[in-house]
């Protein structure tokens, strides 16, 4: 870490001509399991990784922000910190800053916020599902912070980042923000929502965990895949929720219907197969189920970029909500109780998880698919997509002793059979190990 940032503090020198004040970090994290479900109310189990955000700081008396990126793909930018302006459109990485900025803004209502040069550097890869874009986020806020020498704890500070990245128009829930602040060294991390809280969770020392890039990129804030699945869940709650005569117009997640009606996940998977149909809903059929005209639907329960969406598979959507949710509490049983066959249990959970996210929420795709199959054939135990989705990474459980095997062969099979993912960096590619959370340093 040292050598990093005095690397950063050469550069900013360079950029700047001024010393940087200080430095923060925020990781990247993998999912182990609990897909698409943070956003449902429900407990995920991901891990913070060594990978991250690296931020030097220097705050200044003029009233601007100014943003510079290590990697020349990414412009610079600069903004008056009294006209912050969030473009949902274009997705640029500027605009993740933003997010983080505004959200103490907002928070501690500053009507002067301090302005800042800021030079950023990643090792985190973009859209590759270990959350490159909440890492930003959670640095921008906790250098936000730190700059105006206010203080927040890590609970409030990952609240206050799952918040403000809605900004930029991604409806996520609150598990990427969370383990960035929260994560520990060898310790990967039960997240319950709803008081937001973390449980350690101790994986077994004889397994590895691999992680490896499809090599296609999805970001969720540039489409609306990842929202309509948010919006599907949502009027699955209000269907589940009008059918056993709660408040179906208040209900938005389906954990608080489940809460309400104080059944068990089990109890819950057998109300779907009594409720929905498999078939796809209508907007029409939507609107005559729960008695509401189509403008409703559109301005009182869709968000902006899913209104025009015409169909919703809500009975695909809902068992897998509450199959991969049980699945969570599974794996932390497993953790816990470290059976001798703990390393096959676990991984026959990640395998039925990714079985679940290709065929019921549909957030595969067929490269993805294939390097879990790679993965698996080469001897991990349990392969599945990580994050959102739709591209970005798998995550393997590998037996130690397979581990030097499995990574030779999954580079020849996976990377080396396609011309263009021959010149992949070396990071698409590697084992790691649960890392700390976000980090202020004040000297380099």
């Amino acid at each position: 870490m040292v050598h990093l940032l005095l690397k950063l503090k050469e550069m900013f020198i360079s950029k700047f001509g001024s010393i940087p004040e200080f430095y923060v970090r925020a990781p990247g994290r993998v999912n182990l399991i609990g897909e698409h479900i943070d956003y449902c109310g429900y407990a995920v189990l991901p891990m913070a990784v060594e990978q991250d955000i690296l931020i030097a700081v220097e705050p200044v008396k003029s009233q601007m922000l100014h943003l510079t990126n290590t990697n020349p793909l990414y412009s610079d930018f600069s903004t008056s910190v009294d006209n912050i302006h969030i473009d949902k459109t274009q997705p640029r990485w500027h605009n993740y800053f933003l997010c983080g900025f505004k959200g103490i803004q907002e928070h501690f209502n500053l009507m002067n916020p301090t302005g800042m040069n800021c030079l950023l550097d990643g090792i985190i890869p973009p859209s590759s599902g270990l959350s490159s874009s909440s890492a930003l986020v959670c640095c921008a806020g906790l250098v936000t912070l730190k700059a105006n020498r206010l203080s927040l704890s890590k609970i409030e500070l990952a609240e206050i980042c799952t918040k403000s990245e809605r900004y930029i128009g991604t409806e996520g829930g609150g598990m990427d923000q969370s383990i960035s602040f929260l994560g520990e060294e060898g310790k990967a991390k039960l997240i319950e929502f709803n008081p937001l809280r973390a449980t350690d969770v101790q994986l077994p020392s004889e397994a590895s965990f691999v992680i490896a890039n499809s090599c296609v990129a999805m970001n969720k804030a540039a489409t609306s895949n990842f929202n309509t699945r948010v919006m599907e869940c949502r009027l699955a709650a209000k269907f589940l929720a009008k059918y056993k005569g709660l408040e179906w117009n208040k209900a938005l997640c389906l954990e608080e219907v489940q809460v309400k009606l104080g059944v068990s996940l089990e109890e819950m998977l057998l109300l779907v197969e009594e409720v929905f149909h498999s078939e796809p809903y209508s907007q029409e059929e939507v609107c005559n189920y729960l008695e509401i005209s189509l403008e409703e639907l559109k301005t009182q329960i869709l968000c902006k970029n899913t209104q025009d969406v015409l169909l919703f598979k809500l009975y695909q959507r809902a068992k897998h909500v509450f199959s991969e949710a049980a699945r969570v509490l599974q794996f932390k049983k497993i953790c816990e109780d470290a059976p001798a066959n703990a390393v096959q249990l676990l991984g026959d959970l990640m395998n039925q998880s990714h079985v679940s996210c290709r065929n019921l929420y549909e957030c595969s795709c067929p490269e993805l698919d294939q390097l879990v199959d790679v993965c698996r054939q080469f001897g991990a135990q349990g392969s599945r997509l990580t994050g959102a989705g739709w591209g970005g990474c798998a995550v393997s459980l590998v037996p130690t002793d397979k581990l030097p095997d499995l990574l030779a062969n999954v580079q020849e099979t996976y990377y080396q059979s396609k011309k263009e993912r021959l010149t992949v960096e070396k990071r698409c590619l590697f084992a790691t190990k649960p890392g700390g959370g976000a980090l202020v340093f004040l000297e380099a």
